[in-house]
C-alpha cells in the first residue's frame, strides 16, 4: 500500500483540534463568566483568562435562589419523558420492523406530518387540551406533552435499529423452542441496547433543554423546569450574568452523566458477531 505523507497526519490531528477548539469554545466562555466576579464581568470584554475569580456565583445559585427545584423539576420531567417514550418507541418501531398489518403506511405517513408542524402553529390547541384536563402547573402535563412529540422520531429511530437485526436471529430462537416474546427478550433486546441508549440520550437531552411549552404550561414556581427557571436571572433593568452562567454551568451535569452513563451502549455494534458470513 501506498504510503502517506506525514503531512497528512499532521493536518488531520490540527483539523480535529481545531474542531474541538471550535465546539468546546462556548462551554469554556460559560465557565469563564461563571467565574468572573460581577464587578469584572464587563470591564475585561473579549480576555480568555479572568483577571480573578470567584465561586460566589455558584454558592449564590445553589443557596440564593430556587435553582435545585428547577433543577429536580426537570430532572423528573426529563427522566419520565425519556423512559416512557423510549418503552413506547421500542414497541411501536418493533411492530413497525417486525410485522405487516392493515394501515401500516398510513399510520408511518401520518407520524411523519406530525413532524411537519412548527410548535407555534399548535401550542394554542395543546394549552386548551391541558387546561380542560386540568393538568396546568404541573409536570405530568409536560411528561405527556413531550412524550407525545418525541415518540414520532424515536420510532422511526428505533423502527431503524431493529431493522438492521437479521430476522434469522429470531426464527432460530422460536425452531429452539422460545416463544416470541422470549426471543424478544432474549436474542433482540441484548442487540438493541445501542438503539435504546441512543433514543434515550436524544429524548433526555431535547426534554432537558425544552422551554417552550414548559413556559407556556408553567406558571407556578415550584412546577417551573430548568429552562424557564433561568428566566428569573433576567429582570426588568438587568442581567445576572454571572448567576445565569453559573446555573448553566450546573445544568451541564447531568447531561454528561447520563451520556457517560449510557455511552458504552452507544459505541458497541448492533450485531457484531451475532451471525457468522
Amino acid at each position: 500500500m501506498r504510503r502517506r505523507h506525514p503531512l497528512f497526519a499532521v493536518g488531520k490531528y490540527a483539523a480535529l483540534l481545531f474542531y474541538l477548539a471550535f465546539a468546546l469554545f462556548p462551554l469554556y466562555w460559560l465557565l469563564k463568566i461563571a467565574l468572573t466576579p460581577d464587578a469584572l464581568i464587563f470591564s475585561e470584554g473579549t480576555r480568555l483568562l479572568p483577571s480573578a475569580m470567584t465561586w460566589s456565583n455558584f454558592s449564590a445559585v445553589l443557596f440564593a435562589t430556587d435553582f435545585l427545584a428547577y433543577f429536580g423539576n426537570s430532572l423528573i420531567v426529563s427522566l419520565g419523558t425519556a423512559f416512557v417514550t423510549t418503552l413506547v418507541a421500542a414497541g411501536a418501531g418493533y411492530a413497525f420492523s417486525r410485522f405487516v398489518f392493515a394501515g401500516k403506511k398510513i399510520i408511518i405517513a401520518v407520524m411523519l406530518i406530525t413532524q411537519m408542524f412548527p410548535l407555534l402553529m399548535i401550542i394554542a390547541p395543546i394549552y386548551k387540551i391541558v387546561a380542560d384536563l386540568g393538568l396546568l402547573n404541573s409536570l405530568t402535563s409536560l411528561i405527556v406533552v413531550y412524550t407525545a412529540f418525541n415518540i414520532p422520531f424515536a420510532t422511526f429511530l428505533m423502527q431503524s435499529f431493529f431493522d438492521g437485526i437479521p430476522k434469522d436471529l429470531e426464527e432460530a430462537a422460536m425452531m429452539d423452542g422460545c416463544s416470541r416474546f422470549q426471543a424478544l427478550r432474549k436474542v433482540v433486546f441484548p442487540l438493541t441496547l445501542p438503539g435504546l441508549g441512543a433514543t434515550l440520550g436524544f429524548v433526555f437531552t431535547a426534554a432537558w433543554s425544552e422551554l417552550l411549552f414548559a413556559l407556556m404550561l408553567i406558571s407556578r414556581n415550584d412546577a417551573m423546569t430548568f429552562p424557564v427557571g433561568l428566566l428569573t436571572f433576567v429582570s426588568k433593568f438587568s442581567v445576572d450574568w454571572g448567576q445565569m452562567m453559573a446555573a448553566g454551568v450546573l445544568a451541564l451535569i447531568p447531561s454528561c452523566l447520563f451520556f457517560i452513563f449510557i455511552q458504552r451502549y452507544l459505541v458497541q455494534g448492533l450485531t457484531s458477531g451475532a451471525v457468522k458470513g
